[in-house]
């Protein structure tokens, strides 16, 4: 299983609708890239420093949708 599929499945998993919606629509196959991008920025500027598993996958879900 790809890591980039790893990560947004821990994301849809999240409960956080921000991040849930976009993830779950991804593993759908009905991506905006443009959308998930966003909303991976924005997750990452309000909890990207929290301290939950989830601050590091953010910028790497992102630099892996940029490959």
């Amino acid at each position: 299983m790809n890591e980039l599929r790893i990560i947004m499945e821990k994301f849809a998993d999240s409960g956080w609708e921000l991040i849930s919606v976009p993830a779950n629509e991804y593993l759908n196959g009905d991506v905006d890239r443009e959308r998930l991008l966003s909303a991976l920025r924005q997750a990452d500027a309000e909890c990207g420093t929290c301290g939950c598993e989830l601050d590091p996958l953010y910028r790497r879900a992102i630099e892996l949708l940029r490959e």
